[in-house]
């Protein structure tokens, strides 16, 4: 039997280091991939549900509005007060926008067009829902909305101007799908 000398039995230094290097590699990579695809059905589980997305927008067709007009949505189980203002209704918000308010804002900042007005029919003050999207209810002092529960008054822009509720109406998020749609959320 002959002596075999060690770089027969090891390999060269240079193939040893690449082979290492080659290992090195290929067991970071097949690592990173295993983490990922280990966690991904975690990082999936985080998104909504197909049932909570079914609800978390809600279309609306304006068609059917007449001017003058307001309508009540659910959004997030959430009533929503959409109203088609007329001119002459536009024109007094605007007018009263340089009146004394307790939670200023103007009432361009709150409409995407002048005459809809879109906003989340929940009193600000303890959650109640406000009167005034029927003919035969009290719109209050200011021809918006009254809640009767603690006597706050909206005008016709939503914003508060008597009583207790700390805030306007707040407005939902929503956009124009076209000139006869919204989409709330």
């Amino acid at each position: 039997m002959t002596a075999l000398n060690k770089n027969q039995i090891t390999g060269s230094p240079v193939d040893l280091d690449q082979r290492r290097d080659f290992l090195i590699v290929a067991t970071a990579t097949v690592g990173t991939v295993g983490i990922g695809l280990g966690t991904w059905p975690f990082i999936d589980s985080m998104n909504p549900s197909a049932d909570v997305l079914a609800v978390s927008t809600t279309e609306l067709d304006l068609e059917p509005i007449e001017m003058g007009q307001r309508v009540t949505v659910v959004w997030r189980g959430k009533p929503v007060f959409v109203e088609y203002r007329s001119p002459e209704q536009i024109s007094r918000a605007r007018e009263e926008d340089t009146a004394p308010l307790i939670d200023p804002e103007t009432d361009s900042a709150r409409v995407q067009k002048n005459e809809w007005l879109v906003v989340v029919g929940i009193c600000t003050h303890l959650g109640c829902i406000p009167l005034g999207q029927r003919a035969s209810e009290p719109q209050g002092e200011y021809g918006g909305w009254f809640c009767p529960c603690h006597g706050s008054h909206y005008d016709t822009s939503g914003r508060i101007r008597k009583g207790p509720a700390p805030r306007n109406l707040d407005i939902p998020p929503y956009q124009f799908m076209d000139d006869l749609t919204i989409q709330l959320g």
